[in-house]
């Protein structure tokens, strides 16, 4: 077969280079990309909010209804659920990695599902959106990173998309997220869409008079601790520790009114402002109103910002990001000093898929020098790595195939089975040049004795490492399907990168060596001398 194709060589080699390169910038165009595989654990972390300042009882109740709910959504699949709702107090230390709720109208919950339960994430998620906002009209589910790796990767991110509103003019920040939440929402395959922060929770305004203060002989801050006292502790205004002498243990000390006494606006207003003294109470020297109110101030900085998140839906985060982009575009020029940044895992992608794509090029730049150094000859190094643009197509065919996409994973395979496509066409390259320059054949005759010398060893690593990539590249076992892509583009850069060693790597040898001199061109050329024993 060789003998029939090396009459047109180097119509063939062109063709090969041509095709090779526009296939794979057309499939690494239309190609998903991803940070890391998509994995189906049976393992999800939600969180649930209700409409702002909702009371922590009711979300209780809310929560224990949808754990009740999840039983017929699942059949009875469930394994282990965690829920936590409301915030964390304030004297415990826990880390914000695992939970973290911004007020009583949130709650987290975690769920794991047995070895029975075959539904996809995917379906599932869908599946729980839909349930819940046919139960709860005013209930908003947004699924967030349950493994460990996945919240590392985020960045402290709770969504796959995340993007920041930054400015100083708070009023111009909430604008601009709003106009940004509304046009995600319009993305079909954006899910969750919504302002991080809540902007309106409920709160009791109590504006202090301070000249009525003073006439009255008090001070602010009096009248301060009076009031953090009844609504809150007194630990936030005065630290207290008792020293216990026997245990060597402080104990902090607080003044605080149990909540279930402060009730309503008529409690607050007759709030003792002086000590030993009821009759000055606080509505005579404040005004109380009922307002709304940002619940938590975000900083970066000076800046406040907002935080716009969604999650995706059968698609790849590349594709997420640059819908996202779009819509930041079509919001126009901005109110000055407002920054929009793409935050989370979008931000990292772009990054590490960058890192990914100038580590390959540097592995081929190196093999490349390393050849032409061993081989004395930029030439005969081009024809060892033409096998390279197979190995990227055959890759890219394979994961389009199979519904995996880029990431991590799938570029590693792509990076070892270059290794090994490039190791098959030095077995014919060097055995085809070592006859060149000892027998002196012609490069037709040499490359073509060498591909049927080295068939055999090169099918037999072929078919050696397909076959142990095989269990790999099917997904089975318990998180298997996430190396399946590295096992996939292995598999297809072996197969592809084979075909292209027997056949194109000697077309493009007897090419490029057609005119070679026998002579060395080495500066300092290997001199065969007799050697005698003393």
């Amino acid at each position: 077969m060789l003998e029939r194709v090396m009459r047109r060589k180097k119509v063939y080699v062109f063709f090969y280079l041509v095709c090779t390169l526009a296939l794979s910038a057309l499939c690494f165009v239309h190609i998903g990309k991803d940070m890391l595989p998509r994995t189906n654990s049976g393992q999800y972390q939600v969180r649930l909010s209700l409409p702002e300042g909702t009371r922590l009882e009711r979300t209780e109740n809310m929560v224990l209804d949808v754990l009740h709910s999840l039983d017929s959504i699942s059949h009875n699949h469930i394994r282990i659920t965690s829920a936590y709702v409301g915030t964390i107090p304030g004297n415990n230390a826990t880390a914000n990695l695992f939970v973290f709720n911004r007020g009583s109208h949130e709650a987290s919950l975690q769920l794991q599902f047995d070895g029975e339960h075959k539904m996809d994430k995917e379906e599932f998620q869908e599946l729980f959106r839909q349930t819940m906002r046919h139960l709860f009209p005013g209930l908003r589910v947004s699924f967030e990173p349950m493994e460990l790796t996945e919240k590392i990767m985020s960045q402290g991110a709770f969504n796959p998309i995340e993007v920041q509103v930054a400015g100083k003019d708070m009023n111009d920040i909430t604008s601009v997220a709003n106009s940004l939440t509304v046009g995600l929402g319009k993305v079909g395959f954006l899910r969750d869409v919504g302002i991080a922060q809540p902007l309106r929770y409920p709160t009791v305004s109590i504006l202090l008079d301070r000249y009525k203060i003073a006439q009255m002989g008090l001070k602010l801050e009096d009248v301060s601790r009076s009031v953090s006292a009844f609504t809150s502790s007194s630990r936030f205004t005065q630290k207290n520790l008792w020293l216990d002498t026997r245990s060597a243990y402080s104990f902090q000390v607080q003044a605080q009114v149990q909540e279930y006494i402060m009730n309503s606006l008529d409690d607050i207003r007759e709030i003792p402002i002086q000590a030993g003294h009821n009759s000055l109470v606080l509505q005579d020297v404040a005004s109380i109103v009922v307002d709304t109110s940002a619940g938590e101030y975000d900083r970066s900085g000076p800046r406040r910002y907002l935080t716009v998140s969604a999650n995706l839906c059968d698609k790849d985060l590349q594709s997420g990001t640059d819908a996202v982009t779009k819509v930041i575009k079509g919001l126009g020029a901005l109110p000055k000093g407002v920054v929009v940044e793409v935050q989370g895992v979008s931000d990292l992608l772009s990054q590490t898929l960058s890192s990914l794509q100038t580590g390959l090029l540097f592995a081929i730049v190196v093999i490349f020098l390393l050849l032409a150094a061993n081989y004395e000859s930029f030439r005969v190094s081009l024809a060892v790595l033409s096998t390279v643009p197979a190995v990227v197509l055959g890759a890219l065919v394979v994961l389009l195939v199979t519904g995996a996409t880029l990431n991590l994973q799938s570029y590693m395979g792509i990076i070892m089975s270059t290794g090994v496509s490039v190791a098959n066409s030095i077995l014919i390259i060097t055995n085809a040049e070592k006859m060149r320059m000892d027998k002196q054949y012609s490069p037709m005759h040499a490359v073509l004795l060498s591909a049927g010398a080295r068939l055999r060893p090169i099918l037999m690593t072929t078919l050696a490492m397909v076959a142990g990539m095989i269990p790999m590249a099917s997904g089975l076992g318990e998180s298997g399907d996430q190396s399946a892509p590295l096992g996939r583009a292995v598999i297809g850069g072996l197969i592809a990168s084979t075909f292209a060693a027997l056949f194109i790597v000697p077309q493009c040898y007897a090419w490029i060596q057609q005119n070679a001199t026998l002579k060395s061109t080495s500066l300092l050329p290997q001199i065969e001398t007799d050697t005698h024993e003393i």
